[in-house]
C-alpha cells in the first residue's frame, strides 16, 4: 500500500512517483489548495491536493484529523519561502494524484499537541501512543532492549524463558494469585521475579542466563512502580561479585552509548551502604545533588532540650543536619511546605537555623530553637556543617528510619527546588548491605531476599551474630533511582538452613515453601550470583520522563486500574464456579 514511510521521504526522491499511508495530522485549506500533513511512525510529510483534479479535491475537502489515508503522487521541492527546517521532510512535498480514504475518524477527545490529564491519555491510550513523545519513548525502549540483548549475547548469555504460573515465594511484596481449575482450592502465583528459577538454571549448568521478563507485585504504586513491570533478569555461575559488577556496569555503559551516545563513567564509583545512609539518608542517593547530611548527635548529648537530647542518647536514633547554601532566602511558607513534606515520613517537625550573619555570632542567627540550645553546641554545628552567611541548616532528630527517610526526601526536594542538580548522569554501586533488618516487631527479616549469601564464612558465624552479618549484595543506582539489584546467592544447604533459622523458618515450613530449591542444592550447586535491572526505570530516566507509565505501552493507574480496558473487572459467575470460588457480598463493597 505504500512505497515509503512519510518520515523517510527526502530530496533524493524528487520527481519520483511514490505512495504513502498514514493519519491526517493536520489539514489546511489555503485559497483553494488543500495541504495535509500526513503522519506515520517515522514522521510527517506534507501532501498537496490541487483543485485541477475536481473529484480528488472534493474528497480531500471532506477529510478531517486522524482519517487514515493512502496517497499516491509525485514528490517535488517545496516552493521558495515555504521550506520548513524543523521537519525532516521540510524541503519536499507530495503532489497528490490519487487519494484513498482507508478509514474515517471521530473527532478525537484531545489533539496530538494538547496538554491533557493523564487519566484521559490512559483512557484513550491508542490515541496517546500516536503522539511523537510517546512514540519516541517506545522506540527508545526498543533500542535499549536490543542493546542489552546484543551485549549479553556477545558475553555468552543464553535467553531462557521461565514460567508465569508458578509457586508463591517470599519476595517482599504480595503475590497476585491465580486459582487453579484443575486443582480446586489451590493457587498459582504470578512471579515477583524469576529468582528461584534462575538459580535452578545455574544448578542445571546453563552458566550464564538472561531474560527480559514480566514480573508482578501486588503493592502500593508510585511514579516508578507498576503492578506488572519488566526487568532484565541475569544470573551467572563461577563469578564473584566484583566480576559480576564489572560486567554489568559495562552492560549499562553499552546501552547508554547505543541509545543516547552517552559515555558513562568507567568505572562507576562504589559506596558502602552505611556511608550512603550516613551522608544521604538513602541507599539510592542522587550524587548530582551536592547536599549532604552531617551527623551532629554527639553535640547534643548533654543539652536539656529533650527534642534533641532524647535521640542523641538513643542508639537507635540520630540527629542529622542538612546545610542549604543560601537557604536563608527561604520564606516561612516554603519552610512550612518542607515541614509538611518531612511529616509524611513520620517527622514531628523540622527545626532550622538561619545564618543571617556568620561573623556576628549568636546575634546573627535566627531560629525558634536557639533559646533551648547552648551557644557552644550551636557553634559546633555551624563549624561542622560549614555554614556561612546566608545559609540555612535544617535538622532531623528522631529514630534512624524517620530521620533518614525524611531528610532524604527533603534533600531531593531542595536539590530540585534550589536548582542544585549538577550534571546529567551519576551512576553508583552501593555495596556492603546488612544481611538482615528488623521489622516493626523487632524480628530479623532479609534486607534483600533469603537466598542472598552472607559475607561470613560459615553457618556458625552467621548464627552467632546474625544482626551484625553483612551480605554479598550490590545495587546499581542512577540519579537517585535503584535501577538494578543483585547478590551472590547461597549455594550450600547448610548456609541456607542457617539463614532460615535466623528468620524463624523451621524445617517443615522451609520444605513446604522451598523444598524444590533445597533438594536442588544437594545435587552439586555451583557458586552463583546475578542481578535484575528495572527496564522501565532505565528507559524512564533515559527519556527524561516523570513516570514509568510514559515508557510503557499500556500501563495501569496508581490505583492499579487499566482505564483503557476496564481491568480489573467482575468475573463471570460460571468462571468463578469452575475454579471453586464464590464472592462474599462484602468483598465488592
Amino acid at each position: 500500500m505504500r512505497s515509503h514511510y512519510c518520515g523517510h521521504v527526502d530530496t533524493s526522491l524528487v520527481g519520483q512517483e511514490i505512495s504513502v499511508a498514514g493519519w491526517v495530522h493536520r489539514r489546511r485549506d489555503h485559497g483553494g489548495v488543500i495541504f495535509v500533513d500526513l503522519r506515520d511512525r517515522e514522521g510527517i510529510l506534507q501532501v498537496v491536493f490541487d483543485p485541477d483534479d475536481a473529484a480528488m479535491f472534493a474528497e480531500a475537502e471532506r477529510i478531517r484529523g486522524e482519517y487514515v489515508l493512502q496517497v499516491r503522487g509525485k514528490l517535488r521541492h517545496r516552493p521558495e519561502g515555504t521550506v520548513n527546517p524543523d521537519m525532516r521532510t521540510g524541503e519536499v512535498e507530495l503532489l497528490a494524484t490519487d487519494l484513498q480514504v482507508l478509514n474515517t475518524s471521530k473527532t478525537p477527545p484531545f489533539h496530538h499537541d494538547e496538554h491533557v490529564s493523564e487519566e484521559l491519555r490512559l483512557r484513550y491510550r491508542y490515541l496517546d501512543l500516536r503522539r511523537e513523545p510517546m512514540l519516541n519513548n517506545l522506540r527508545l525502549r526498543h533500542t535499549v532492549a536490543r542493546a542489552l540483548r546484543a551485549y549479553l549475547d556477545v558475553q555468552g548469555f543464553i535467553d531462557v524463558e521461565t514460567p508465569i504460573l508458578t509457586k508463591t515465594t517470599p519476595e517482599g511484596a504480595r503475590d497476585y494469585l491465580v486459582p487453579s481449575r484443575t486443582h480446586p482450592g489451590n493457587f498459582f502465583a504470578l512471579p515477583q521475579s524469576p529468582q528461584l528459577l534462575k538459580q535452578l538454571l545455574m544448578m542445571s549448568g546453563f552458566d550464564r542466563y538472561y531474560q527480559i521478563v514480566k514480573c508482578f507485585r501486588d503493592e502500593d504504586l508510585r511514579a516508578d512502580r507498576q503492578p506488572e513491570f519488566t526487568q532484565l533478569d541475569i544470573e551467572t555461575s563461577f563469578l564473584d561479585e566484583h566480576e559480576i559488577m564489572q560486567m554489568m556496569e559495562a552492560l549499562i555503559r553499552h546501552a547508554f552509548k547505543v541509545a543516547l551516545s552517552v559515555d558513562l563513567p568507567d568505572p562507576f564509583p562504589t559506596m558502602a551502604h552505611a556511608e550512603a545512609m550516613l551522608r544521604f539518608g538513602s541507599d539510592k542517593p542522587d550524587l548530582r545533588n551536592p547536599l549532604e547530611l552531617v551527623e551532629v548527635g554527639d553535640l547534643f548529648a548533654d543539652v536539656e532540650f529533650k527534642v534533641f537530647a532524647a535521640p542523641a542518647n538513643d542508639a537507635g536514633s540520630r540527629i542529622a543536619a542538612l546545610r542549604v547554601p543560601q537557604g536563608g532566602t527561604l520564606s516561612r511558607k516554603e519552610i512550612d511546605d518542607y515541614t509538611a513534606l518531612v511529616g509524611r515520613y513520620g517527622a514531628k517537625g523540622l527545626a532550622y537555623i538561619k545564618v543571617n550573619d556568620r561573623a556576628a555570632g549568636a546575634a546573627g542567627l535566627q531560629s525558634p530553637i536557639l533559646k533551648f540550645l547552648p551557644g557552644e553546641a550551636v557553634e559546633a554545628v555551624l563549624v561542622r556543617t560549614g555554614a556561612e552567611t546566608g545559609d540555612l541548616v535544617f535538622f532531623g532528630a528522631d529514630k534512624d528510619k524517620v530521620v533518614n527517610e525524611s531528610l532524604a526526601a527533603l534533600r531531593d526536594a531542595l536539590g530540585v527546588d534550589r536548582g542544585l542538580i549538577a550534571g546529567d548522569w551519576a551512576p553508583l554501586w552501593v555495596v556492603d548491605f546488612p544481611m538482615f533488618e528488623r521489622d516493626s516487631s523487632g524480628n530479623l527479616t532479609p534486607l534483600h531476599h533469603p537466598f542472598t549469601a552472607p559475607s561470613v564464612d560459615s553457618p556458625e558465624q552467621l548464627l552467632a551474630a546474625p544482626a551484625e552479618a553483612m551480605s554479598r549484595a550490590y545495587d546499581m543506582v542512577l540519579n537517585g533511582y535503584e535501577i538494578g539489584g543483585g547478590s551472590i546467592r547461597i549455594h550450600k544447604t547448610e548456609m541456607q538452613s542457617a539463614v532460615f533459622e535466623v528468620l524463624g523458618i523451621g524445617a517443615e515450613e522451609a520444605q513446604s515453601k522451598f523444598g524444590f530449591l533445597l533438594t536442588a542444592l544437594e545435587y552439586g550447586c555451583p557458586p552463583h550470583g546475578g542481578i535484575a535491572f528495572g527496564l522501565d526505570r532505565i528507559v524512564m530516566l533515559m527519556a527524561g520522563a516523570d513516570s514509568i507509565r510514559d515508557v510503557m505501552a499500556f500501563p495501569k493507574t496508581q490505583n492499579a486500574n487499566c482505564l483503557l480496558t476496564g481491568a480489573p473487572s467482575d468475573a463471570d459467575p460460571a468462571q468463578l464456579k469452575e475454579v471453586g470460588l464464590r464472592l462474599r457480598t462484602s468483598a465488592k463493597s
